[in-house]
């Protein structure tokens, strides 16, 4: 929502809110600065009336009635627009309690801190700290890279977005145009999924390969956003988390202990090399790749040919 508009259903919404008496649309008019200068009648009529229904979408019970002379006013009864009480137990408010200190960003930390005195309020003793309730767990989500902000900030007000982004297999970035749907973080590591505009199709991407700064485009989304963004298991695809066959590799001794964890067999062969099997789905030839000279596939035939066209297109870039 624009910032303009946001401030006009800011102000509708205290004057309605703030009146004893219903308020007429004239008197609205006069009171707040947007409307005054919407210039003709009908102007400042379309634009009160789509107000009016935005606010009550947002869940505001506007009353419509008529006033002592005789014009069509509107107020917001504050009983009517007041939530029940918020009631915790000891068990809810300390889970509340622990959410609220994930955060460590700057941008996130002053709203984190405000909800969290809002629990206390609400219900969260004093005494009750989330991380004793909890078995002494602190989380914390680690945000290092630049380009999670912008990202954030983009997928809430739905804003295209461009940067630059180095693909494991590439020696140098390529702009890519994208309309950011949501953000997730899985294993250490932030991705962000969206469409794809050059490609037309749906793409995640890690954040920590986007490089320079995230630029914001004017213009709506061309694609419809999915009800659930599975983030998550393309990338767990990715590695092979959802793997139902096996691969060989050779790894050099000493080397690639990413590759280790996943093995479900390893065998020495002597010479400074050990022959593994690990999960094979898709994505595995990029991750390969990335672990350069230290790792051959020996099987399948088809993954040893997908990472020499990997290795070949890094070369010739």
């Amino acid at each position: 929502m624009a910032i303009a508009k946001a401030e006009r259903l800011m102000n509708l919404a205290l004057c309605l809110l703030g009146t004893r008496r219903p308020l007429s649309k004239r008197e609205l008019r006069e009171s707040i600065e947007a409307y005054l200068e919407a210039g003709s009648d009908d102007s400042f009529n379309r634009m009160f009336e789509r107000d009016k229904d935005d606010l009550r979408e947002l869940g505001l019970v506007i009353e419509t009635v008529e006033n002592l002379d005789g014009e069509v006013g509107y107020l917001a009864r504050r009983d009517s627009n007041r939530l029940p009480p918020i009631t915790l137990d000891a068990e809810e408010a300390a889970a509340l309690g622990l959410a609220a200190k994930v955060w460590q960003q700057v941008r996130l930390a002053g709203a984190a801190s405000g909800a969290l005195q809002k629990l206390r309020a609400a219900g969260l003793p004093e005494d009750v700290d989330p991380y004793e309730a909890h078995g002494a767990l602190e989380p914390r989500i680690p945000v290092h890279e630049a380009a999670f902000e912008p990202l954030m900030l983009a997928c809430r007000d739905r804003r295209p977005v461009a940067f630059e982004y180095r693909k494991a297999t590439a020696a140098h970035p390529e702009t890519r145009h994208v309309e950011p749907w949501a953000l997730e973080c899985w294993r250490g590591h932030w991705y962000l999924a969206g469409w794809d505009r050059d490609r037309g199709a749906e793409r995640v991407f890690r954040l920590s390969r986007i490089t320079g700064k995230v630029r914001t485009r004017a213009g709506r989304y061309t694609a419809p956003v999915p009800d659930v963004v599975t983030v998550r298991e393309t990338v767990a695809g990715w590695a092979g988390e959802t793997a139902d066959r096996s691969a060989r590799i050779r790894l050099r001794s000493g080397a690639g202990y990413p590759l280790r964890a996943k093995a479900t067999a390893v065998r020495e062969l002597g010479d400074g090399w050990d022959e593994l099997e690990i999960p094979y789905g898709h994505g595995l030839d990029a991750w390969l790749v990335e672990f350069g000279p230290d790792v051959v596939v020996l099987e399948p035939a088809e993954l040893r040919a997908d990472v020499v066209d990997r290795l070949r297109a890094v070369a010739k870039g």
